[in-house]
């Protein structure tokens, strides 16, 4: 009995020492803390500063580097906060991988599958399909034009005198466009669905936002505590999105003609028919979530954010109004292959990517091989982020980044310029497969409300504020905008 007891002991130290045991020549950071690592201290700076990439300031700040070195649970995490380290890690094929952990299985309903939380074939399967076929659909082409602009005149008809927030007159336009490429249909005005997707959304990512690192870390407390760390809810959020997706795609197996080629779900469902053992119907549902997550609510946002600056910055709206009335026939719709005549409201854009932050931390990444980052050794497997924050608000760079000025965006001779130290849609093989549509969205909607309408604040809504909503996409305070037609 000694004897089990001596050697239960030395287990349990041997165990705990490896808890604590650095990897040599790891990046600076905390002390490592058996089982939790660091989660009490990422959760009481995210109490204190409110935003995660604050928090990881704070310790890049403390510590004085650039690399910072942490750990939730068993997972080896680092943070790094500087352009050409952001570029190594994006481009670099052994920053490729996808963690293997908890956290992102749950994101895609338990399994390693899809396009955004998978590596290796998985990945280059999926995602070389989704990327062929939306081509094929009119991806960066004129039907994709006219599906933004049919859009953008709807939302036209309804904007004067309308009392709602914006956001939830933009989001059910950039997810119809997003709907109409993958399903070959849209939404109907009165359909009880569109709204039912914008709020799983919404929802999911508040509550991924707040249950990601504690859930991830010790993911055993699913079975004590289900409903506080959030499991309960995105389970129920998961089987929602599970039930209203896979709905669709039953119509599309109803209606299947295998030469119909006209949206993204038939196409996928002839690679199912044809036996392909790399597509089921349940990756098809993971395929559509990685779609709608990726673009629909960061494109809606952009925009929300985009036009509450008009309403703080009138002079900037007049600005842009004068161009936009100078360059364009007032009754001919806005083309997004004609934004080179005015460069300002594309310097708008990417100045609300630059100071809002709307995605503050992108990745993560898993570490392929061992590696090595600013001299600091990274081992197989360990978990890289990107701290935006580092690069969109560089003070060196951009010399006044807490200034909100498009005009860092254009020349003297009046053109635009594309900032390398801006990259809202990453950079390297898992750049952003929408980036073309999500572009042509953010223009064409924001060109088109601006010049059709002034837009002041709503007599009945607070002023709006500068500091975002807090979660995994940072969003405006709630503010109303008053939209009246322009002569």
């Amino acid at each position: 009995m000694i004897f089990l007891i001596l050697v239960s002991i030395i287990t349990l130290m041997v165990y705990l020492l490896n808890q604590i045991r650095k990897p040599e020549n790891y990046p600076p950071g905390p002390p490592f803390l058996p089982i939790i690592g660091h989660l009490h201290i990422m959760k009481k700076l995210c109490n204190k500063f409110q935003f995660q990439y604050l928090a990881f300031n704070h310790l890049h700040e403390k510590f004085n580097t650039k690399v910072l070195g942490l750990k939730f649970g068993n997972e080896l995490t680092v943070i790094v906060s500087s352009y050409p380290l952001a570029k190594q890690v994006l481009k670099e094929d052994v920053f490729e991988g996808r963690p293997d952990n908890f956290f992102i299985r749950l994101r895609s309903m338990g399994k390693r599958i899809g396009i955004t939380g998978t590596d290796g074939e998985e990945w280059s399967i999926q995602r070389q399909f989704v990327v062929k076929h939306l081509k094929t659909l009119g991806l960066g082409k004129e039907i994709m034009s006219n599906l933004v602009k049919y859009e953008v005149a709807n939302l036209l008809k309804i904007l004067p005198n309308n009392n709602t927030a914006i956001k939830t007159l933009l989001a059910p336009c950039v997810i119809n466009i997003f709907w109409s490429l993958t399903t070959g249909s849209r939404f109907d005005v009165n359909d009880c669905r569109i709204e039912k997707l914008i709020a799983i959304l919404g929802a999911r990512s508040k509550v991924f936002d707040l249950a990601g690192g504690i859930m991830n870390a010790l993911p055993w407390l699913r079975f004590i505590a289900p409903k506080k760390i959030g499991y309960e809810m995105i389970c129920k959020l998961n089987k929602e999105l599970y039930t209203l997706f896979m709905e669709t795609i039953e119509e599309h197996y109803k209606t299947y003609d295998e030469d119909n080629d006209e949206d993204l779900i038939n196409m996928y469902i002839k690679e199912i028919k044809k036996g392909n053992a790399h597509f089921t119907d349940e990756k098809l549902v993971i395929v559509l979530l990685d779609l709608f997550i990726a673009g629909s609510q960061t494109t809606s946002t952009t925009l929300d954010f985009a036009l509450m600056m008009m309403i703080l910055r009138p002079e900037l709206q007049e600005k842009l109004q004068k161009q936009l009335d100078d360059a364009f026939d007032k009754n001919v719709p806005i083309d997004y292959s004609q934004k080179w005549r005015v460069p300002f409201a594309e310097a708008v854009i990417l100045e609300v990517m630059r100071f809002f932050l709307i995605t503050p931390i992108i990745g993560p990444r898993r570490t392929l091989e061992n590696t090595v980052i600013d001299s600091y050794s990274i081992p197989k497997n360990t978990t890289v982020l990107i701290n935006l924050q580092s690069l969109h608000h560089d003070k060196v760079y951009w010399k006044d980044p807490e200034v909100f000025r498009p005009d860092r965006f254009i020349n003297e001779a009046g053109e635009l310029i594309n900032h390398d130290y801006i990259i809202p849609f990453g950079m390297g093989r898992r750049r952003c497969p929408g980036e073309v549509l999500a572009r042509n969205c953010l223009y064409t909607f924001f060109a088109e409300i601006v010049r059709n309408f002034k837009i002041t604040l709503h007599p009945n809504s607070q002023i709006p504020s500068l500091i975002p909503q807090p979660g995994i996409v940072l969003s405006p305070q709630p503010y109303l905008a008053q939209f009246t037609l322009r002569s």
